[in-house]
């Protein structure tokens, strides 16, 4: 018998950068030791935009609008079970970043400077399929 589908949802949070690129922001969560885009998993009954909303504002402290969407990735999580994270594209629109207990860092970076950071090879392909935000 297989383990149940884990869903979660986050975002990808992008500004405008230097030279008219963009910067994203990554998170630090100290429990895992990583960098990756803030995600988390669905309350019960809960749509993934909705809880990808939620689970930005909980992590960084951002009231966000959303934009594309990004797609999912799908990997086993760190108790083996199949994970589906589904993500959008998101802009800050107020709040600011304070540190929690599951995250204590956020930095922005551009895009080159993000895909060394990320630890996880599936956020370093979300990343790959994000246009420029505002095309």
């Amino acid at each position: 018998m297989s383990a149940p589908l884990v869903e979660a949802a986050g975002g990808v949070i992008v500004r405008p950068g230097l030279g008219g690129g963009y910067e994203v922001a990554l998170v630090h969560r100290p429990k895992r030791e990583d960098w990756s885009f803030p995600k988390g998993h669905l309350e019960a009954g809960e749509a993934h935009l909705v809880a990808a909303v939620r689970e930005v504002y909980e992590e960084t402290g951002f009231r966000v609008m959303v934009g594309q969407s990004l797609g999912e990735v799908c990997y086993d999580d760190s108790k083996g079970r199949p994970k589906r994270v589904r993500y959008w594209a998101m802009s800050v629109v107020g709040g600011a970043f304070v540190p929690n207990d599951e995250v204590d860092l956020l930095v922005w970076c551009d895009q080159v400077t993000a895909l060394g950071m990320l630890t996880y090879r599936e956020d370093r392909r979300l990343l790959a399929r994000l246009r420029h935000p505002s095309g």
